[in-house]
């Protein structure tokens, strides 16, 4: 709300009008020995203008320099017409729909974004979204845990190439639930699972295995492959991918022989902007036998008596989301409005426009690659195809040449050492359809200078 609109007459008609001399009142349950008084730490307050100064000055800190980071979040262009719409009050203040009869705009919504999801995941089911990827994931394998039933288990394979913040929010949230997650390292020379080395292993069985498409270094693991051996060994699949290379990767409800059982991934780069880090939202798509695991929200459309197109939640009462530790999941926040953004983002753009989007940024990061790697200095880590990010190994630590180049505008990248212990020399770098041939040059320059 950029302001507030009662003046002191409308306060004291309001009290009136509920029978209250003064707002304190309103809190009169509260005893006066838990009240705190003034709060003496707390400077004054400012008025309009002095705020409003206040957050242009911190906002110019930020600066608007030239992304060249990914690993999770990426500058994807966003058409002004997204947010124009987004913020109009009918999205914008929108609560969870449980009224269905005063919430059918709401619900069609979230209907969209389901069916858009399962159309770019290849699966049967979509929910009402996630708080983000990386406690998607964690969801999804309580979700595997949940629909095995055999016990005993609740052990998880997961590559070391996943994201190192998400399997961080895995080890939190599933070590409560004492399911053991095993890391299985990567090909130091592909940077991606080898599955002929992941099938030699004597790995004792197991409820599902983590598939990362991209993986955190940009590179595309052998998905197929992967996917069939666990489902060999019993196990069920979770994939976790970006959206938007899904529009030209292979869905994956088509990996393997029968697809994966479970995707799930971030959607910020469907119209959400970085936005220093969030809050972004994650979705969760499953075949249909696993549908009554889900966790969050879901969205069903009907038809009344009358004929007439209908919306509702489905398939789960209120209830179940706030039995605690009976409940599917804990997690029953879904970011709703960010969910509006991306399916006003998929609507506008459409299937092709998707596709361009992700292609452009797979060739700006090819031109990006060959501008750097031919610096002296300056190599690709990883033989692996990579979609659109890659790791390259730098003759200077990559967090003095971060440090370096951000004095230039540039946001030159991500550090692997950060997460990965020996790779102090290893930057992340990616490019989306945003940046151009002269940005990729300014780039390359700068990083000529900075390793001289």
């Amino acid at each position: 709300m950029p302001f507030v609109p009662h003046t002191e007459s409308d306060v004291q008609s309001m009290l009136k009008a509920i029978g209250a001399k003064r707002i304190d009142d309103l809190f009169d349950e509260i005893p006066e020995s838990l009240r705190i008084g003034e709060l003496a730490g707390v400077p004054a307050g400012l008025n309009e203008m002095e705020v409003g100064r206040l957050m242009r000055e911190r906002a110019a800190q930020d600066g608007v320099p030239l992304c060249f980071a990914g690993a999770g979040a990426y500058d994807h262009h966003i058409p002004a017409a997204v947010w124009a719409i987004v913020t109009r009050g009918e999205f914008y203040s929108a609560y969870t729909p449980y009224q269905a009869e005063a919430s059918q705009g709401t619900l069609q919504l979230i209907y969209e974004f389901q069916t858009a999801m399962t159309r770019l995941t290849g699966l049967d089911v979509s929910n009402a979204s996630m708080y983000d990827g990386a406690s998607a994931l964690a969801e999804a394998v309580l979700m595997a845990e949940r629909a095995r039933k055999k016990g005993g288990t609740r052990r998880v394979v997961v590559p070391s190439t996943v994201h190192p913040a998400y399997r961080k929010v895995m080890k939190t949230i599933l070590g409560t639930q004492q399911i053991e997650l095993v890391e299985v390292a990567f090909d130091a020379g592909t940077g991606k699972v080898d599955p002929k080395v992941l099938a030699a292993l004597e790995l004792p069985e197991f409820t599902a295995l983590v598939i990362p498409q991209p993986n955190y270094f940009g590179v595309l693991e052998d998905v197929d492959a992967l996917t069939d051996w666990a489902h060999a060994r019993g196990a069920l699949v979770i994939a976790v991918v970006n959206p938007v290379a899904l529009a030209v990767l292979k869905a994956p409800g088509r990996w393997g022989q029968t697809g994966v059982d479970i995707a799930c991934g971030d959607g910020q780069p469907l119209g959400v902007p970085m936005s220093s880090g969030g809050p972004y939202f994650g979705f969760f798509c499953c075949k249909l036998e696993l549908v009554r695991n889900m966790p969050g929200r879901i969205v069903g459309r009907t038809t009344d008596l009358d004929g007439r197109e209908g919306f509702t939640l489905t398939l789960q009462a209120r209830e179940q989301h706030i039995r605690r530790a009976k409940a599917t999941s804990n997690i029953c926040t879904n970011q709703g409005l960010l969910v509006t953004a991306a399916t006003i983002y998929m609507a506008m753009v459409g299937a092709e426009g998707l596709r361009r989007v992700a292609a452009q940024s797979a060739h700006n990061t090819r031109q990006l690659r060959d501008a750097l790697c031919a610096i002296d200095g300056v190599r690709q880590l990883y033989s692996g195809v990579f979609f659109h990010e890659v790791a390259l190994q730098l003759s200077k630590p990559a967090r003095v040449v971060i440090d370096a180049l951000a004095s230039r505008g540039l946001l030159a990248g991500v550090a692997v050492g950060d997460h990965f212990p020996g790779a102090d020399d290893v930057l992340l770098v990616c490019a989306t359809e945003c940046r151009t041939a002269q940005d990729i040059t300014k780039f390359a320059n700068a990083l000529r200078e900075c390793l001289q």
